[in-house]
């Protein structure tokens, strides 16, 4: 059991977190879509499935139906078959087609572009109320497309933060949202997400991290049980 850490704790270990993995990994730039209804699209691709497979199944929807139009028009078999390749096509499918209903109906057109002059909470909140879409989701829109201080919680970052303290064991993805939201300052939430996917990927995997090689190992309370012996 890892012991819950002061909130002033935690914060400096989220910015020694974040200074180690710079000199790891140098500058921790996300990936930048210039729409936020493409970024949103894609994110949605992008859940339980590679990033390699989403974008493909991203270019397979528009070269099938080159039109957000085209999308909500067409049958829903339609749209899942375009979208085969990402995973879960048939789950997919039908979500991706009520975003798009839903954003014209408010709208009167295919665009999210507005949130651009949103507050923070208030983008947030817009997208949340749209169908299937949860705080990660919404996080990522907010980064990586309208290039707000965000810090999503996918698979990776969930795993990481939990194994360094930095949210309790037992936290659910989307608490982990809030707590890590208000513990790592502003500004360094969107650099801290990236740090945290590579090192996902790369050392602190599932499920048994390559602690020897870990950067953080010094810092980790979970470091510890993985490197006995």
């Amino acid at each position: 059991m890892i012991d819950p850490a002061p909130p002033g704790v935690l914060r400096r270990r989220a910015r020694t977190v974040l200074n180690r993995l710079r000199k790891r990994y140098g500058e921790l730039v996300p990936p930048r879509r210039s729409d936020p209804l493409e970024e949103l699209i894609l994110t949605v691709l992008s859940q339980h499935t590679s990033d390699v497979n989403a974008e493909r199944a991203f270019e397979g929807l528009r070269a099938a139906l080159p039109t957000w139009d085209a999308v909500v028009r067409a049958p829903t078999r339609s749209v899942a078959d375009a979208i085969r390749s990402g995973g879960l096509a048939d789950t997919k499918a039908p979500r991706i087609q009520a975003i798009l209903r839903e954003v014209e109906e408010r709208r009167g057109a295919f665009d999210l572009s507005f949130l651009a002059e949103l507050s923070d909470d208030d983008a947030r909140a817009e997208l949340v109320s749209l169908p299937g879409v949860g705080p990660k989701t919404a996080a990522v829109v907010l980064s990586f497309s309208l290039g707000r201080d965000a810090m999503p919680v996918d698979t990776h970052v969930h795993r990481v933060t939990r194994r360094l303290g930095l949210v309790p064991p037992k936290t659910s993805a989307e608490r982990a949202d809030r707590l890590l939201h208000e513990l790592v300052p502003e500004g360094l939430r969107t650099p801290l997400h990236v740090a945290l996917i590579r090192l996902g990927r790369e050392i602190c995997k599932a499920p048994t991290p390559r602690c020897g090689i870990c950067p953080l190992k010094d810092i980790c309370p979970t470091a510890p049980r993985y490197l006995v012996g």
